[in-house]
């Protein structure tokens, strides 16, 4: 499935990524070594073959990138769907990215600190290039050191000394590593609980230290109208019962605004159970969107699921491909979507606290008990006409979170709108090919033969990720409707953001 996923990686990126991820195994047996240039710097005196061009290539897509991809299912979100941790960690990355090339910047000023300006010398693709991956070396070691060999691994294989840790202005590993610092520290207590020690007490990282309790348990719903957390199964045969993920989120520091409550959408009314009509009209909409479901929304809804692909590599990709962006180009703009995604999931989760809403599975089961009910029967059965409301599934794993409003939805639409001001155009290319078989919930049967999904405008992909979360179950039509008003303020917000700090001047 992962090969599948990289199908629509550049030409350039594929072979890099494809001779980087051989590096992280260990699998630098044959390969030839290369002399390193001589100006590079922080060089490993000892280090092996040198695949990574660092005055043509871009580090971050080429290098950092397939490393994370490497991990980043054990250590941080196992099926991509935990929004609040990968926004989490994206943020810490690739604004320290922008932050440890705005010395190389004509005007630009870090988001987190003023390293000042180097000479027009020095403002090269190779000085840029070391500069990432130090800070993203940094970053990780900091963040998810669990993987420390793999990061090592990750700047050993293209030449650069990990033991490296001066930090000054000068050098572009010293610019690095002082960036990365200067945003961890910047972040260290903004009320994510990174590291345990928010609320007066020190606990796991990223645990809830605001008090959060659900109404309902997973084994009885209280209170029809509010989240109840649902049992998990796992394929050895365990369970487990969900908590709402990171529900501090909403008191965490943003970017673009200080205070989240000042946002308001209206209250999910068709939610509450006493308003009969209109909550058994909402599930019922999401029981006709199940009997619906075909091979290109299953596979729609699976794309936009996965957090990972939906909001990083399928539509970053696609714009390297047709904005030509270099180096610069691409982390300023994965910067402003990066803080776009994360200023608008600050703001859901304070709406998600607020109405702490039921999701589809919690009403369906309530509604209909053991009566049956038309639509998708599980994996390989279709749509069926005598599963049960407490049978009923959504296709996709419900997620661990209140349903209103839809944190994918919104975050979709601000990604959409940051990406339309920073590239001047609403047009986007993005494929994704899809084989017969490919799918993670139905796998040797859905697709029943290739498929490609194609989104040929922002407003489209934002359109039908919002769509997919319906059609997957795990959201109702309002919530949708909610988020794609919501969200595209937070994109706006982003690229005005970004580009005072990119033109801090105001001249472009």
């Amino acid at each position: 499935m992962r090969d599948q996923r990289r199908l629509r990686w550049s030409r350039v990126r594929r072979l890099t990524a494809a001779c980087t991820v051989t590096l992280l195994l260990g699998s630098l047996a044959n390969v030839a070594s290369a002399d390193p240039a001589p100006d590079r710097p922080a060089s490993h005196p000892a280090a092996k073959a040198v695949l990574f061009d660092f005055d043509h290539g871009n580090a971050a897509l080429e290098v950092v990138y397939p490393a994370l991809q490497a991990q980043e299912r054990s250590v941080i979100s196992k099926d991509g769907s935990d929004i609040t941790l990968i926004v989490d960690y994206g943020m810490l990355l690739e604004t320290s990215w922008f932050d440890s090339i705005a010395p190389y910047h004509r005007t630009a000023v870090g988001i987190h600190s003023n390293l000042g300006r180097r000479p027009v010398s020095e403002r090269t693709n190779r000085n840029k290039n070391t500069a990432i991956l130090y800070t993203s070396y940094r970053i990780f070691n900091a963040r998810i050191p669990q993987a420390a060999a793999a990061w090592r691994e990750m700047m050993t294989a293209v030449g650069l000394d990990p033991d490296d840790r001066q930090e000054n202005t000068r050098t572009a590993a010293g610019i690095g590593n002082l960036a990365a610092r200067r945003v961890l520290e910047a972040r260290w207590h903004d009320g994510m609980n990174r590291y345990g020690d928010e609320g007066g007490r020190q606990q796991a990282p990223y645990a809830d230290y605001t008090g959060y309790e659900p109404v309902n348990t997973a084994y009885e719903l209280r209170d029809p109208s509010h989240w109840q957390p649902a049992i998990v199964p796992h394929d050895d045969g365990t369970f487990e019962i969900q908590k709402f993920i990171t529900p501090q989120m909403r008191l965490t520091t943003p970017y673009t605004y200080k205070d989240p409550a000042r946002f308001h959408i209206p209250p999910p009314v068709n939610s509450n159970h006493h308003n009969q009509r209109g909550y058994k009209q909402q599930a019922d909409e999401v029981l006709a969107a199940s009997a619906a479901l075909n091979d290109y929304r299953k596979m729609a809804a699976e794309f936009f699921g996965d957090k990972f692909m939906a909001l990083a590599e399928a539509p970053g990709n696609a714009v390297i491909q047709d904005a030509h962006l270099d180096v610069e180009g691409f982390v300023q703009f994965i910067a402003t979507i990066e803080i776009a995604i994360f200023d608008t999931t600050v703001a859901v989760w304070q709406q998600k606290a607020n109405y702490d809403s039921v999701r589809p599975f919690s009403a369906i089961r309530y509604l209909y008990g053991d009566t049956p009910v038309t639509a998708w029967g599980g994996p390989g059965k279709g749509t069926v006409h005598d599963i049960t409301g407490n049978q009923w599934r959504s296709y996709l794993p419900v997620t661990n979170h209140p349903e209103y409003p839809s944190g994918s939805t919104a975050a979709c639409y601000a990604y959409a709108q940051a990406a339309r001001l920073f590239l001047g155009s609403d047009k986007v290319h993005i494929a994704i090919p899809r084989k017969a078989g490919a799918s993670i919930i139905e796998p040797g049967i859905t697709p029943a033969k290739d498929l490609t999904l194609t989104y040929d405008s922002w407003t489209d992909f934002a359109t039908t990720c919002g769509k997919t979360r319906v059609w997957a179950g795990v959201h109702f039509p309002s919530a949708v409707k909610a988020s794609t008003d919501f969200g595209p303020q937070f994109g706006t917000r982003s690229y005005e953001f970004v580009q005072r700090h990119i033109h801090p001047d105001g001249a472009k």
